[in-house]
């Protein structure tokens, strides 16, 4: 049997296109996402949106993996979303752990907002 815990995040996308078109996007850029995520978003038609999917599937992660306590802490750098096949979002987690670990994350946006849902999974 394994243990599983849950996380969700909404995130208001004009919120977040305020912050990304500030002087300050390049840092914000580089303190929550990956040089992959980074160049994905920077590649499609309307970014912001997935800059923000990425972003509230990252807070989910978070929230998933800090109620399991097997960590105290979490960086958002460290928990990297990639497009999968069929276009999917996968996990990628970059942190030690001795124990099986499994994520899985699902994203949905509107033109206002972007919200995430994610399993996190000790097996």
């Amino acid at each position: 049997m394994s243990d599983i815990f849950i996380g969700t995040d909404i995130l208001s996308i004009p919120r977040l296109k305020k912050t990304i078109n500030s002087s300050h996007r390049d840092k914000f850029y580089n303190r929550i996402f990956t040089k992959n995520e980074i160049d994905y978003c920077n590649n499609k038609v309307d970014s912001i949106i997935h800059f923000a999917g990425r972003f509230a599937a990252k807070e989910a992660i978070k929230k998933a993996i800090l109620s399991s306590e097997i960590i105290n802490s979490i960086s958002m750098k460290s928990i990297e979303i990639i497009s999968g096949n069929n276009r999917k979002p996968e996990v990628n987690l970059n942190f030690r752990s001795k124990l099986q670990l499994r994520c899985k994350v699902s994203i949905s946006h509107t033109d206002e907002y972007a919200i995430a849902f994610a399993l996190f999974e000790i097996l």
